[in-house]
C-alpha cells in the first residue's frame, strides 16, 4: 500500500489522536517556521532515525519532500501518510505554526 495524502485538518485530527508528525526540512528551514508539535528528522537523516511506534505524517514546505519520506516509510513497512500541500498547506488553512529549534 502506497502512503497517502492527507489534508491539513486530517492530519491535525491524527495528531490529536496521537500520531507523530515529522518534518523531513532541513533543521534551518524547520527553524524558520513549522506545524506546532512536528518532529524535525531530516530525509537525508530518515532511514536511520529511530520513530516511535504508531502511524507517522510527513511533512515538508510544499510536500515534495514530505511525499518522497512517506513513501520511503511505507517501504520500510510502516504505516505512513503525507500532508498534501505540506506546511504551506497546513498554514493555509489557518492551523497552527510556530518558529524555533523545539517542537
Amino acid at each position: 500500500m502506497a502512503a497517502e495524502q492527507i489534508d491539513p485538518r486530517v492530519a491535525r485530527e491524527m495528531m490529536r489522536l496521537g500520531d507523530t508528525l515529522i518534518d523531513v526540512r532541513s533543521p534551518d528551514e524547520y527553524a524558520n517556521s513549522h506545524i506546532a508539535g512536528a518532529l524535525n528528522v531530516p530525509i537525508d537523516r530518515l532511514a536511520k532515525a529511530e520513530l516511535p511506534d504508531g502511524p507517522i505524517i510527513t511533512t515538508c514546505s510544499l510536500g515534495g519532500r514530505g511525499g518522497r519520506a512517506a513513501e520511503m516509510l511505507d517501504r520500510a513497512g510502516r504505516t505512513a501518510f503525507t500532508i498534501a500541500g505540506g506546511t504551506k498547506a497546513w498554514q493555509a488553512a489557518g492551523l497552527p505554526v510556530t518558529t524555533g529549534a523545539a517542537p
